[in-house]
C-alpha cells in the first residue's frame, strides 16, 4: 500500500500534466473523444471543467491543506462509486477522495462520461504506478464493503433498496437558485448568467431559480447575457430544448419572457427545463428566508449579493468554481470514508 504523501503527489502531478502545454495533444484528444462521444460536452466546457480540476482540486498547496484535515484511514475497504455523468467529470471528486483516503475505488462511471474518468485515472496510474491496486472499474458492485452513490430522485430509491445495508451516500437531485434585489450590476447579472448556463444548465450548482423583488424588470438581465447568444443558439440539443419549451408556452398560454436562447416564467417549483429560468417574486427579502432554510435539502447554491440569513452564500459567477470541501449535498465525503 503507498503512503498518504505518494498519493497526494500523484494527483498534483496528475493536476501539472493536464496543465503542462507539453501534452496539450493529449488533452485535445480527450477533449475531442469526450464530445464525439456526448454532444452536451462541447470543447469548451470540457476543457473549462479539466481546467477547474487542476486548479481547484490538484492544486498542491489546497490538495494538502484539504487532506491535512482528515485523518488516515484505519483500513483500506473496497468504496463502490456509481458516478453522474451530467457534466464533464462530475465524478473525479468522489474517486480523488476515495484514493486519497488509501481505499480502494471501484468505479461505475456514467455511459455520458466514461471517456474522461477512464483517461484522467489511467494517466493518475501512469504517474503513480502503485495506484494501479486502488483503482478498479466494474459493471457490479457487489463486493463493495460501502458505497457512495449520485443520481436522481427515483434511482435514489432504487440505490436505497440495494445499498442500505452497508455504510452509504445516496445523493439526490439538487439544484441552485440565485437572490436578486434589482441593485446588481451589468457585471453580475452577465455571470448570473454563466451561473445558469454554463453547462447548458445540466448541473446541480447551475442556477434554475430566481428570487427577485415585486415588479422587476428582466430587461438588464437580458441585455447582460446577451453575448451568449452565439453559444446557445448554435448548439442544436439546447436549442432544440429552447424550441420545445417555447411551443409548450405558446400552445398552453403560459405568461414567459424570451430573449431567443433563455425563457423566463413565474413558478413555485425550483428545478427547471433545459433553456428555462423559474423566477418567484418577493416583497421584503427576508420573506424568502423560511422557504429556503426549508427547501435547503433541495438546494445545492444560493447566488445572492443580498445580506440573507443562510449559510453558504456564493457570489455571482462562481457556482461553477467548487473547492474541494464543496461536497455534493453538503455531506463531508472525506468525514465519511475516514470512519472505515
Amino acid at each position: 500500500m503507498i503512503s498518504r504523501i505518494q498519493r497526494i503527489n500523484a494527483f498534483i502531478n496528475l493536476g501539472k500534466f493536464i496543465t503542462n502545454p507539453q501534452n496539450e495533444p493529449v488533452i485535445e484528444e480527450w477533449i475531442a473523444r469526450a464530445n464525439s462521444k456526448n454532444n452536451w460536452f462541447t470543447p469548451e466546457n470540457v476543457a473549462r471543467s479539466l481546467n477547474a480540476l487542476a486548479h481547484q482540486f490538484l492544486n498542491a498547496d489546497k490538495l494538502n491543506a484539504w487532506v491535512a484535515r482528515y485523518p488516515e484511514s484505519a483500513s483500506s475497504q473496497k468504496i463502490g462509486v456509481v458516478m453522474a455523468g451530467n457534466i464533464p467529470a462530475v465524478g473525479f471528486h468522489d474517486a480523488l477522495s476515495v484514493i486519497i483516503s488509501g481505499h480502494i475505488l471501484l468505479a461505475k462511471p456514467s455511459s455520458d462520461d466514461q471517456m474522461l474518468i477512464h483517461s484522467l485515472l489511467g494517466t493518475l496510474v501512469e504517474l503513480e504506478p502503485g495506484l494501479s491496486e486502488h483503482i478498479r472499474f466494474v459493471e457490479r458492485l457487489n463486493e463493495a464493503d460501502a458505497y457512495i452513490a449520485t443520481g436522481s430522485d427515483n434511482t435514489a430509491r432504487y440505490f436505497h433498496y440495494y445499498f442500505a445495508k452497508k455504510p452509504n451516500i445516496i445523493r439526490k437531485n439538487r439544484t441552485s437558485v440565485a437572490v436578486l434585489t434589482g441593485h446588481e450590476s451589468s457585471e453580475e447579472l452577465a455571470a448570473l448568467g454563466r451561473d445558469a448556463l454554463q453547462y447548458f444548465g445540466l448541473g446541480c450548482r447551475n442556477v434554475s431559480k430566481l428570487f427577485v423583488p415585486a415588479g422587476y424588470d428582466f430587461t438588464k438581465f437580458y441585455e447582460s447575457i446577451q453575448d451568449l447568444d452565439k453559444t446557445y443558439l448554435h448548439h442544436h440539443k439546447y436549442f432544440n430544448n429552447y424550441e420545445y419549451n417555447k411551443s409548450i408556452f405558446l400552445v398552453n398560454r403560459v405568461p414567459h419572457y424570451d430573449n431567443g436562447f433563455l425563457l423566463l416564467t413565474e413558478s413555485k417549483a425550483l428545478v427547471s427545463a433545459i433553456s428555462v429560468l423559474h423566477y418567484e417574486t418577493y416583497e421584503s427579502i427576508s420573506d424568502i428566508e423560511a422557504p429556503l432554510k426549508e427547501q435547503a435539502e433541495k438546494i445545492q447554491c444560493v447566488v445572492t449579493n443580498a445580506d440573507i440569513d443562510l449559510p453558504g452564500l456564493i457570489p455571482f459567477g462562481k457556482t461553477q468554481e467548487p473547492g474541494l470541501t464543496d461536497y455534493a449535498d453538503a455531506v463531508d465525503t472525506m468525514a465519511f470514508l475516514a470512519e472505515f
